[in-house]
């Protein structure tokens, strides 16, 4: 039997390190690229975010902004438990952040692609790069891949892996076969702040609550200043699960960000009232009493026009307020996005509704198997998305050499 595999990336190699060697198989991965699994390369700044300490499955299908009703039945079959034992049978040992995000132990992504290599290499896959594919024309009981470079390969068995297409005209030649294609658009990426002297303060991180205005997209946690705008977990987990109605506001949009989380303006007044009683003598520009980066606070105070004499005990009321406003409600207006290769995601791709969750076959086209972002699943950032690419590829594995 020959097994052809498209895309050298996790899924794909995965999968193909999942399918024990048989004289009697051929296996095959092709890629379009020079290199294999260059996302795990750069993903986690080179360290790759394996998986995520998420065991328990309700809540780890809920980091999925799409793909729900299909990862329910697929992480029964591998999820981040098997993923440790997968790697740590193999002598990589992963370690668990205070976030919960997991990494090897040597903190190098090079040692998770040495491998899943050195098991291909084990279970005697071949590798093909600069292998683009053009078109697949199902005959007879096999698949004809066709490729760019004129060549083409015979196959009895194909999983699809080639990641997510940023352009729906990408997926042409898989819905020629057909299948039905969620249409493509960016997840994962940063705000763009045009010119907004907040900027400035790129590189402060601050722990805080982010709602899209409009919307019931909310989030929380570390909020990164960039030279360009923000990014950071809160809003990187914002730009997933608002894909879709980000993209059909072509990226100009407001958001409400709570520089102090889930403070409540209650809580806020009252804490202003003790500052008065007892800490009135304190100059508002010397006493941060919320625990914001140093340069945040004062560029808040400067901003609302606080001057330097300025002490607790003597805040204006109408100064107040607009500090109350500022910490619980700060408005920014969003013009576009910035995505890195390294975090690109696509929200899109085949539509679930044609895959079976046991094998990941295609319910349309027997010996067509699909794996990782090339359908429509996608996670918020943690090792979500990897999680899903080990899932998928494990179940795809087992389904191609099991289910005839």
């Amino acid at each position: 039997m020959k097994i052809a595999i498209l895309g050298a990336g996790a899924a794909g190699c995965f999968a193909a390190a999942n399918i024990p060697f048989d004289a009697n198989n051929e296996v095959v991965v092709f890629e379009k690229a020079a290199r294999a699994m260059q996302k795990i390369k750069v993903s986690g700044g080179g360290r790759c975010n394996v998986t995520h300490e998420c065991f328990e499955l309700p809540a780890l299908v809920e980091k999925y902004p799409r793909g729900k009703q299909l990862l329910k039945k697929t992480f029964h079959h591998f999820n981040p438990s098997d993923t440790i034992r997968w790697f740590e049978e193999r002598g990589v040992k992963l370690k668990t952040e205070p976030d919960g995000r997991m990494f090897p132990v040597s903190n190098d992504s090079q040692t998770i692609i040495d491998c899943i290599w050195g098991e291909m290499m084990k279970q005697k896959v071949q590798v093909r790069f600069h292998k683009g594919v053009l078109s697949i024309e199902p005959k007879e009981n096999q698949y004809i891949i066709h490729f760019a470079d004129k060549s083409s390969y015979t196959a009895d068995k194909i999983l699809i892996a080639t990641g997510g297409f940023p352009k729906k005209d990408q997926y042409s030649w898989i819905e020629a076969l057909p299948h039905s294609i969620q249409n493509p658009v960016p997840s994962l990426f940063t705000f763009n702040l045009p010119k907004h002297p907040i900027t400035e303060l790129m590189g402060v991180v601050a722990d805080a609550s982010v709602k899209i205005a409009g919307t019931k997209f909310k989030e929380q946690g570390p909020l990164l200043i960039t030279h360009w705008g923000f990014s950071g977990p809160a809003i990187l987990r914002c730009s997933a699960w608002a894909a879709r109605a980000l993209e059909e506001k072509n990226y100009h949009f407001n958001i409400s960000v709570n520089w102090l989380k889930e403070a409540t303006e209650e809580d806020l007044r009252e804490q202003l009232i003790s500052l008065r009683q007892f800490e009135g003598k304190q100059l508002v520009h010397h006493k941060n009493p919320f625990g914001l980066p140093k340069r945040l606070w004062e560029y808040f105070v400067i901003r609302i026009g606080i001057a330097e004499t300025t002490r607790w005990g003597d805040l204006p009321a109408a100064q107040q307020n607009k500090l109350i406003e500022t910490l619980l409600r700060d408005v920014y207006e969003v013009k576009g996005k910035t995505t890195f290769k390294e975090e690109f995601v696509t929200c899109g791709g085949i539509e679930l509704k044609d895959i079976e969750p046991q094998t990941m076959q295609s319910r349309k086209l027997k010996g067509i198997y699909f794996a990782g972002e090339i359908t429509d699943v996608d996670g918020i950032t943690g090792g979500f998305n990897f999680q899903n690419a080990w899932t998928s590829a494990w179940i795809a594995a087992k389904g191609m050499v099991n289910v005839e």
